[in-house]
């Protein structure tokens, strides 16, 4: 396989080091705005040639086509912010490459009553294409990172193995992660982050669809395995919500993040004070987007993993009833940082993301999961992703609910 990465950020430095050994993939492109970036990661891997470089604008669609066009790639691996999601995907279907992302095209409130009614939804964009993708041959799989992705897996998983009914699919995140030396420092993309807490979260349930609530809405305290505990949760905007109902017959589907109170405080301040505006503002002789400001004044998450400690997971909670009996399971994976430090020389957030398309991409490549159209990852058998997590040191666990 001929992989054509966007973005050589935390994700991306952490694809191209899982890939790094895998015999079926002939050649990684690494791209990124920033040159920097590029000579940076290329010299932590193993084997140079197998990973030209190339500087590429995100937002420029017809660079993306002549690099795929190029290197004759066979897929494009989206890495970077959903903001240029849009021109990637298109850029693929014209290039006639598979297209895969971590995150979709993002959404708009609703005008008038965004805290009720859906607007424009996450992935919207590229649904209402699948047809045109459908009819000619070509593959778009979305939200295949953790969560979106494995999260998905582990919802289809249930359906087909664990569950005769489900009520509910709940994703919860939680973590005890910590970084030394900042009174403020995101272990992941705090563009992408602003972008998924302070937009109206997204539920789904059968007979009603998809609406809307408030940004930190329905509280709950979560109890999350292998020594992380209990953390409060709120509802966010997440892909699941809007991917898993699509292929899982179920009666309700949450994404639920544990945020601590300091975090939420930042976010509301972010929003206060217009700092969340995605759109580029006048200042003085220039123009710039006050995300990027923000994003631009905190340490890139790619560089915290040695200042970093502790755990971080991701799961689905599944509730409903097996042989008539009420059930509820937690199907769920850990990274450590120390471990992946040790191992991988990247932070767990970082890595525990990046496994899951590395995973897919294999599954693409053997032909094992294969098809027309845009699809996220529930569309698919789950069994053989899941067979495949021991070997890629990437375990998970199931933990039974009273």
């Amino acid at each position: 396989m001929r992989v054509l990465l966007v973005g050589t950020g935390g994700v991306g430095e952490s694809i191209a080091v899982l890939a790094q050994d895998l015999p079926w993939i002939q050649k990684m492109v690494l791209t990124d705005i920033n040159t920097k970036r590029l000579r940076e990661v290329k010299a932590k891997l193993r084997n140079p040639a197998k990973f030209p470089t190339a500087r590429l604008d995100a937002s420029k669609k017809a660079e993306i086509v002549d690099l795929a066009r190029k290197h004759k790639v066979d897929l494009i691996m989206n890495a970077v912010e959903p903001l240029f999601n849009e021109k990637i995907f298109d850029a693929a279907f014209q290039s006639g490459s598979t297209y895969m992302d971590m995150a979709m095209t993002l959404s708009s409130p609703h005008p008038t009553n965004p805290f009720r009614e859906c607007g424009v939804k996450l992935g919207d964009y590229q649904f209402e294409r699948a047809e045109k993708w459908e009819k000619k041959g070509l593959l778009a799989l979305l939200g295949m990172g953790v969560e979106p992705g494995l999260a998905d897996v582990f919802a289809r998983y249930a359906e087909k193995h664990l569950f005769d009914e489900i009520d509910e699919i709940g994703v919860r995140d939680g973590a005890n992660l910590e970084v030394r030396g900042y009174e403020f420092a995101p272990n992941f993309s705090i563009w992408t982050t602003i972008e998924e807490c302070l937009n109206p979260p997204v539920i789904w349930e059968k007979g009603k669809g998809w609406f809307t609530t408030e940004p930190f809405s329905e509280p709950e305290t979560f109890d999350f395995p292998e020594g992380i505990g209990p953390c409060a949760c709120f509802n966010v905007e997440h892909e699941e919500v809007l991917l898993v109902p699509r292929w899982v017959k179920c009666r309700r589907v949450t994404f639920k993040y544990g945020l601590g109170d300091d975090f939420i405080r930042v976010l509301k301040t972010i929003k206060m004070l217009g700092l969340d505006n995605k759109n580029p503002i006048r200042v003085g002789e220039v123009k710039v987007a006050p995300r990027d400001v923000v994003a631009a004044c905190l340490p890139d998450p790619a560089h915290l993993g040695d200042k970093m400690s502790g755990k971080t997971c991701a799961g689905t909670w599944v509730k409903g009833r097996k042989n008539g009996k009420p059930r509820q399971i937690y199907l769920y994976q850990v990274a450590d940082n120390e471990t992946c430090m040790k191992k991988y020389g990247v932070q767990a957030v970082v890595w525990q993301t990046a496994v899951n398309p590395v995973i897919a991409m294999e599954l693409i490549e053997s032909g094992v999961w294969k098809g027309a159209g845009v699809f996220g990852p529930e569309a698919f058998d789950p069994d053989p992703f899941m067979e495949r997590m021991p070997k890629y040191g990437f375990p998970y666990g199931m933990k039974e609910m009273s």
